[in-house]
């Protein structure tokens, strides 16, 4: 195994998935995983397998013209799942998963990569001695309430994450819009399973939390991030088939993919309260795609 793998885990895991990643480290120790992976993809899959599994996951950056002699961080890794497609485009990638289990699944998934090094254990008790060209935070702030335990742990962690980037780095942030179409539409909010949660701006907030456009970008600039490009992954970023960004909105000349809506959520069962093409063309004529797209994907420099 030619990946290095560093493991500053000190408790029990505290966020997983539960047995299926037991699975998933056994795909990966076999030799024949490419074809497991094949077959299980192929069959209907549950949302952890589909989440951890598809190569549908790396659309997020794998268009994105990195500087292949250049580092990144990545922060919250999961189970590797764009790892690989961050270790073809770029010179160094350290890895970092809060659990250990996910770590040892990143390492066998990517046993020969020589440029990856996956780190376990929470960062804030982890010293790192050097600085990365590139930080990605995918599908990660939103739990900064839970894992950052601080008086403003959203502000702290993004100030923690800054701390790793060179003078010219980019900070680079998938999550979801709490405001949008499908939670209007019928489906729950993806971290509490409440309809409208996020929406009524978490009455029950419990460390978890999602923002629309104005407050991530807010909280951006008040860490210093003064240089933003928003981009909008439909359906979103988890399984994103197609990325629009402020330079090309959609416009009923240039629209949405036939297929991408009404929004499939394979992760929990939704409603369908209304026709969601029609009102995301309303949408668009209106000129408010930015604020109810269902994901942002960001990079911010300061």
């Amino acid at each position: 195994m030619t990946v290095k793998l560093l493991n500053y885990s000190t408790k029990k895991d505290t966020y997983s998935d539960g047995d299926v990643e037991q699975e998933i480290l056994k795909i990966f120790q076999n030799k024949n995983s490419k074809k497991l992976v094949e077959n299980i993809l192929a069959n209907n899959p549950s949302w952890p397998m589909r989440y951890h599994l598809s190569p549908i996951r790396e659309n997020i950056l794998n268009w994105y013209e990195f500087e292949n002699n250049k580092s990144l961080l990545e922060i919250g890794a999961g189970c590797g799942a764009i790892t690989g497609a961050l270790c073809n485009k770029l010179k160094k990638v350290v890895a970092n998963e809060l659990s250990e289990l996910r770590a040892k699944i990143i390492a066998e998934r990517y046993k020969n990569n020589k440029n990856l090094t996956v780190i376990a254990g929470n960062l804030s008790n982890i010293i790192l001695n050097e600085k990365f060209d590139y930080v990605s935070l995918i599908g990660v702030l939103e739990y900064a309430g839970k894992y950052t335990h601080t008086k403003d742990p959203f502000t702290d962690f993004l100030l923690q994450a800054k701390s790793y980037l060179k003078k010219d780095g980019t900070l680079i942030i998938a999550i979801e819009n709490k405001f949008g179409l499908k939670y209007w539409a019928g489906c729950k909010e993806d971290h509490t399973g409440k309809y409208f949660d996020s929406i009524e701006n978490y009455p029950d907030y419990a460390g978890i939390r999602t923002f629309g456009k104005h407050e991530i970008t807010k909280l951006l600039e008040n860490t210093g991030f003064n240089k933003l490009n928003f981009y909008y992954p439909l359906p979103d970023y988890k399984l994103p088939t197609e990325i629009f960004s402020d330079q090309y909105l959609p416009t009923q000349e240039h629209n949405i993919r036939p297929g991408i809506l009404p929004f499939n959520d394979f992760s929990q069962n939704r409603e369908y309260l209304f026709d969601e093409k029609l009102a995301m063309d309303n949408i668009i004529d209106n000129k408010q795609f930015s604020f109810f797209a269902n994901s942002f994907l960001i990079f911010a420099k300061f």
